[in-house]
Parts: C-alpha cells; sequence; structure tokens
C-alpha cells in the first residue's frame, strides 16, 4: 500500500475519533475492516466496543492498541482450530512494540496521565493516537 493511501486511511480513523462516531479502538478496526473489503459486516465493529479507556475505562492496554491488534486478525488471524498463527503472532508483537517504542507505553492511563480526561487536549492526543495505531496496522497489511 503506498504512502498516500495510508495517510487517507489514518485520516480518516482519526475523523471517526474526532466527530464522534467511534471511539479509539472501533475507529482503527472499521478503517481496517472497510479497507480490506469487509471480511466482517460493518456491525462487527461491536467486537471493539469494550476496548476503549484501556479496557472498559480501566485504564489499562490503550484501546487504539487493541483495536488494532483486532484488525491484524481481520487479515492474519485464524479462522479455525489449530491453524497456524505464528504471523499473527509476529506481527501483533511488532505492532506493540512499535507502540509502545512511539508513545513510551501501551498503558492508557499512563499515555494520558498529563490531560483533564474529556478535555480537548485529552481528545486531541488520544485521535493523535488512533491515527498512529492505524497507520502501524496498515503498513503491517
Amino acid at each position: 500500500m503506498d504512502e498516500a493511501k495510508i495517510q487517507e486511511l489514518k485520516k480518516k480513523a482519526e475523523e471517526l475519533y474526532g466527530n464522534g462516531d467511534y471511539l479509539c479502538s472501533e475507529a482503527v478496526f472499521a478503517v481496517v475492516n472497510e479497507y480490506l473489503g469487509q471480511p466482517l459486516p460493518p456491525d462487527a465493529v461491536r467486537i471493539t466496543s469494550g476496548f476503549p479507556v484501556g479496557i472498559g475505562r480501566s485504564g489499562c492496554t490503550c484501546g487504539a492498541l487493541n483495536g488494532a491488534i483486532a484488525a491484524l486478525g481481520l487479515k492474519y488471524g485464524r479462522t479455525g482450530p489449530k491453524q497456524e498463527n505464528e504471523k499473527i503472532m509476529a506481527l501483533s508483537k511488532e505492532v506493540h512494540d512499535e507502540f509502545k517504542k512511539q508513545f513510551g507505553s501501551t498503558c492508557c492511563r499512563v499515555l494520558i496521565k498529563k490531560f483533564e480526561f474529556g478535555s480537548p487536549e485529552h481528545l486531541e492526543h488520544c485521535i493523535m493516537v488512533t491515527g498512529a495505531a492505524t497507520e502501524m496496522v496498515l503498513k503491517k497489511l
């Protein structure tokens, strides 16, 4: 995929989050699902609805990262028992490690600790993280 297409889809994920259509994990997943020709119906975005704010507001693993890993599964995940899973495991680790390197943590509460929750600055930061996670996945497809 060329860089222009990646940037277009990254922006789309950022807009889906920024305009309130979806939260971080949902935006990443929806964009990748659409890009891949919808291997799952659009309402499958519900699979990722519990990931935002660090998994159901627990502050743990960033929802955008969780959405990115779920999105990788659309292309590389297993479709039945006992199938090979080395590729999805390796790519998931790569995205995790890249995310951690770029942001210093994978933990939502760490990523947003300097922002007042719900503030414009918090929203701007999470939009940027959502876009970055989308870009990371797209580069693996």
